[in-house]
């Protein structure tokens, strides 16, 4: 069938990409009186349902609880079941049937196509699925919402040695006995820890420090604990070559080599914006130049959001931004007021500085906000306070022997927190009051009489503000 021959549905908005941040876009503009249709060539619920956040806290969840309940004395026994976590892990997935979502996009009022979309032109994105092809043209706006993948690096031998992916890490069936992880980044320390409670021999080859966009501190106390639950570290390693021979898989590198039963490559993540027919308008990282309400420059119509925009690539800051591109559609499609200022309700003003972040290993990692280094290139005048959170009355009831450390980042010529990053067990539950003080700048005075309930881990905020001096 040609493009001429293809059925065609005229519609409000067409959204392409059915994951999380698609979803929420679709769900925004309905709410916002518009007709859309969302198109899906995968699971609708896309890489966080399926093969990333849920899957992969599933598989890590167990390991921690464990230990968070041995840390205690009084605590005795217990032990990890592999082939009861993986089932666990089928729940969290859905076991890769996207039914419900499919039966939610219906609820909400949102018209599903499955297959692939790619623009032809103005408004106009073709879709070919199993049953043909449809033209969809769209009477306000188009939306890539089409994730990311995983960045296989130009390394001699990996691509012939079929690695894994963080997507056949999280789906595993089998847990391989020996496991080399390339990268040291999120999804690296995250698939390192929970390999190595599933009962695989874990070795890391990382090219850099580990956690590097975090504090170093963060790094430096995750890669001590993977050390500590034997898996083996290699900080500045550089890959030469990858081969598989037969079952074993070899990675040669600066220091060696080692062996393994498979190999993930978490090396990074490219979003999939190419051959969407949108090439001539991304620049040679494959990114759309967006501005704050996630159009793309010199367009009144196409939007990116999520990983697609290239912005922030978390799947919580993918939604923010589509719910704000959702709401801007529906704003602009009814000529009503368009609230773009910075933090105006049609912006995504917290991805420049406001980002959160968990790494959920053990211990858990957290920011929010600006590293001390990241303030300083943008012209911060601050003062850094660290502190042990070992000293808080709370953390000591949550795990005897409990070690971490906090670093607050203050902007000295405001007064507010620009900046928080936690290591150490609770760390991901703590780290939303800091989202909260920062979005809101909220002075470092006045949070003074935002008294902790003793004895929590939150006594922590106290504690910094006493370090600062006030």
């Amino acid at each position: 069938m040609t493009v001429q021959e293809a059925a065609v549905r005229e519609t409000d908005v067409v959204v392409i990409g059915a994951g999380p941040v698609g979803e929420n876009v679709a769900d925004r503009a309905v709410r916002g009186g518009l007709e859309v249709v969302i198109v899906e060539s995968e699971l609708v619920g896309g890489e966080c349902s399926y093969w990333a956040c849920m899957p992969s806290k599933a598989l890590l969840r167990p390991g921690a609880a464990l230990r968070a309940a041995q840390s205690v004395a009084g605590v005795t026994g217990g032990a990890l079941d592999p082939a009861a976590i993986l089932r666990r892990r089928d729940g969290f997935a859905s076991d890769w049937d996207d039914s419900g979502q499919v039966g939610w996009l219906r609820g909400a009022g949102i018209e599903l196509v499955r297959g692939r979309g790619r623009i032809e032109g103005e408004r106009r994105v073709l879709v070919d699925g199993d049953g043909g092809q449809t033209e969809l043209v769209a009477r306000h706006a188009v939306v890539l919402a089409t994730g990311s993948a995983a960045r296989i690096p130009d390394i001699p031998g990996l691509r012939e040695a079929r690695p894994w992916t963080s997507r056949e890490a999280t789906s595993v069936g089998d847990v391989p006995p020996r496991l080399v992880v390339l990268g040291g980044g999120v999804v690296a320390v995250e698939v390192a820890t929970m390999f190595a409670d599933l009962g695989s021999s874990v070795t890391v080859l990382s090219r850099s420090s580990l956690l590097r966009g975090m504090e170093p501190f963060a790094g430096d106390l995750v890669r001590d604990a993977l050390r500590e639950r034997g898996v083996v570290v290699r900080e500045g390693a550089r890959i030469d070559e990858v081969r598989r021979d037969g079952g074993t898989v070899r990675v040669a590198f600066s220091d060696g080599e080692v062996e393994a039963d498979e190999v993930v490559v978490a090396t990074g993540r490219e979003a999939r914006t190419r051959d969407l027919g949108v090439d001539d308008l991304l620049d040679a990282r494959g990114l759309l130049d967006v501005d704050d309400t996630l159009r793309v420059r010199g367009s009144d119509w196409l939007y990116a959001a999520g990983d697609a925009a290239g912005r922030v690539l978390l799947t919580h800051q993918g939604k923010y931004e589509a719910r704000a591109v959702g709401d801007v559609i529906a704003a602009r499609a009814r000529d009503g007021e368009v609230d773009d200022a910075p933090w105006g309700r049609h912006v995504a003003t917290a991805d420049h500085a406001a980002v959160a972040q968990v790494v959920f290993t053990d211990p858990e990692a957290a920011s929010a906000g600006l590293t001390a280094a990241q303030a300083e290139d943008r012209g911060i005048r601050t003062r850094v306070v660290d502190y042990d959170l070992a000293n808080v009355a709370g953390a000591g009831l949550l795990a005897d022997g409990y070690a971490g450390r906090a670093r607050a980042v203050v902007d000295e010529d405001r007064g507010v927190l620009v900046g928080l990053t936690l290591v150490g067990p609770g760390s991901g539950e703590l780290i939303h009051a800091a989202t909260i003080a920062i979005v809101g700048e909220v002075p470092l005075a006045r949070l003074w009489h935002a008294v902790p309930a003793y004895p929590t881990l939150s006594e922590l905020w106290l504690r910094l503000l006493e370090e600062y001096g006030l």
